[in-house]
């Protein structure tokens, strides 16, 4: 059997447009919940012997929409399904990477082992918040960036001399593969953490004056280091800030300080639902990423190579 595409509730429009671009309607499924709030999944199209794609992200609520890919995994592995990739465009838990105060969890790592026993045997993902999380599987993991995406939307959208920056420390490697794409220099802002929702950036390193910048980043929610690495460039002289964001969960109080920020615009993608009202935000930009999964999907059934979607000039091709 060929491609068998099943979508959870967690980020069913993205799953649409998966399907469309790959030609292939959306496998039926039924996901319920009991009365008490637990979940209920049954296959009602028949996938035994099948190439299973199943795409969640777990996005905000996290538990929920983990959970239920737990049990959409479980019910197509005792559905006899022959091979079941689990399609993560978002990792949720990914910032739990690592022991780095007493008497912590690496949560990210457990998330690894429940996708494995519940019965994944690939998992397609995007954008992980560390790199090193692909170890903490046992099966093979290939890993999209949305960089090539976005990039092509700011080359069209930045018309001046452009620095590509990083807003911390920790987005370096990220922000030389953007700059390496859009053939720029590099800066970083140092940000000091004030508590969980506050941030204080402390020092600039490299040229910004009267250049576009661009601040770089896997995630953000708040905000918080976003508008305070903007408002940095600003005071150094920099023209328009663009931020580029792979995964936007941003709340309500994020939403407020883009909003009350100098950013120009926050480039994103629609690996995690966002409101229609959201979406619509003036300074708000929302690429799909459905036809890169599209193309990974493709290739990973084919037994082909993906490494060419990491490369700005190679565009999906899901002929």
């Amino acid at each position: 059997m060929g491609i068998r595409l099943f979508s959870g509730t967690a980020n069913p429009d993205l799953s649409s447009r998966i399907a469309d671009e790959l030609g292939k309607p959306l496998g039926k499924v039924e996901i319920s919940r009991f009365p008490e709030g637990e979940v209920h999944v049954q296959y009602t199209d028949n996938i035994r012997g099948a190439d299973v794609y199943i795409i969640q992200p777990t996005c905000a609520p996290p538990n929920e929409n983990l959970m239920e890919l737990l049990i959409l995994l479980d019910a197509a592995r005792r559905a006899s399904a022959k091979q079941i990739t689990a399609v993560l465009p978002f990792y949720g838990y990914a910032r739990q990477d690592r022991k780095d105060r007493p008497r912590v969890p690496i949560s990210a790592k457990l998330v690894a082992n429940l996708l494995v026993t519940a019965g994944a045997q690939r998992v397609l993902t995007m954008d992980l918040h560390a790199q090193q999380i692909q170890g903490f599987f046992d099966v093979p993991v290939d890993h999209l960036y949305a960089a090539p995406v976005l990039v092509r939307y700011l080359i069209e959208a930045m018309d001046s001399e452009v620095v590509v920056v990083a807003p911390d420390s920790g987005g370096v490697k990220m922000a030389h593969a953007y700059a390496d794409m859009l053939d720029c220099g590099f800066a970083l802002v140092a940000k000091r953490r004030i508590d969980a929702e506050r941030v204080e950036s402390s020092h600039l390193v490299g040229d910004v004056a009267g250049r576009d910048c661009v601040l770089v980043d896997d995630l953000t929610t708040t905000a918080g280091t976003l508008a305070a690495a903007a408002e940095k460039l600003k005071e150094n002289g920099a023209n328009r800030v663009f931020a580029a964001v792979s995964h936007c969960c941003l709340t309500d109080k994020g939403f407020q300080t883009l909003r009350d920020s100098c950013i120009t615009e926050l480039v994103t993608t629609d690996s995690v639902p966002l409101d229609p009202c959201r979406a619509g935000d003036s300074k708000l930009k929302v690429l799909s990423v459905a036809g890169l999964l599209a193309e990974a999907i493709k290739r990973i059934h084919k037994r082909r190579s993906v490494s060419s979607l990491f490369r700005l000039k190679s565009a999906p091709d899901v002929d």
